[in-house]
């Protein structure tokens, strides 16, 4: 028993030395100035998969061979690399510096649809900031105008697809959110830019009902010169909506609506006759 126990503490401080001994290696080859076995080491790390310490070399290196033979292979690398540990925003900030350092590279478009894949995974869930969604949307769309042929395309545009429908439940989400706290005159043309914007929107009947009704409510709390022409505007909504979805869920409160409507531009209309 106690000889399994030496054992297995002399197999265990052997194992803490290696990799004492590995560390202290590692850290005198960082400060070295030695940039070939710097360079030799960091393609050996990538290879093994050890990619955060290839990372560190690869921008130690980076501005040594600014200029030099192993430049590109270093700026490729560290990119890769970069990619492998899922640091999207600084390896879609160094394929997007390789493409414009090494514009006649045979990976320079690698390396920009990989700058545009970096940034789609950078894109937020729908609810939140879409910025990076939009860099994102507006890279993938210079790669596809630069190499409409490139096998990647059909990624490209399914990508493309995803992100579009991700800015459009954001715009919805940002033009209902009107509605929702009674901004009804926002909500109203928020509604309406949406519906132009995006004419083949699922959530189509929605944004036409909530404009609707926005647009009554809005209509209701209107200065009396501005009520019959936006009540008109009203009775105009719902034709559209009723005849785009005759068997909408909405249809009844629609047509509450659209009756409280009329009534309001007939009333309207008796009183400029007794004037």
């Amino acid at each position: 028993m106690q000889t399994m126990k030496t054992v297995k503490f002399i197999a265990i401080t052997a194992v803490l030395c290696f990799i004492t001994a590995s560390c202290t290696n590692y850290d005198k080859l960082l400060k070295s100035n030695d940039y070939e076995a710097k360079y030799a080491a960091a393609m050996r790390y990538y290879e093994n998969n050890s990619y955060s310490k290839a990372i560190q070399l690869f921008e130690n290196l980076t501005l040594y061979y600014r200029g030099k033979e192993n430049a590109e292979n270093i700026g490729w690398y560290y990119a890769q690399a970069l990619l492998k540990e899922k640091d999207y925003y600084t390896a879609g900030y160094q394929f997007k510096r390789f493409a414009r350092q090494f514009p006649y590279s045979e990976r320079v478009e690698e390396a920009a649809f990989l700058s545009a894949y970096c940034k789609y995974n950078d894109s937020p869930s729908y609810s939140l900031d879409q910025s990076q969604t939009k860099l994102a949307i507006e890279e993938f769309e210079n790669f596809a105008e630069r190499w409409p042929r490139s096998n990647h395309m059909p990624e490209v545009n399914k990508y493309l697809d995803e992100m579009r429908e991700k800015l459009m439940k954001k715009d919805y989400e940002i033009a209902y959110g009107y509605y929702f706290i009674e901004e009804y005159s926002a909500a109203y043309e928020s509604l309406k830019n949406f519906l132009n914007l995006y004419p083949e929107a699922p959530m189509r009947e929605d944004a036409m009902f909530y404009m609707l009704r926005s647009g009554y409510r809005f209509a209701a709390n209107s200065r009396e010169e501005k009520q019959k022409e936006r009540m008109q505007q009203v009775v105009n909504d719902f034709d559209r909506f009723s005849s785009s979805f005759s068997n909408s869920k909405y249809l009844s409160e629609a047509q509450d609506i659209y009756t409280k409507a009329r009534a309001a531009l007939a009333k309207m209309e008796q009183a400029d006759k007794k004037n």
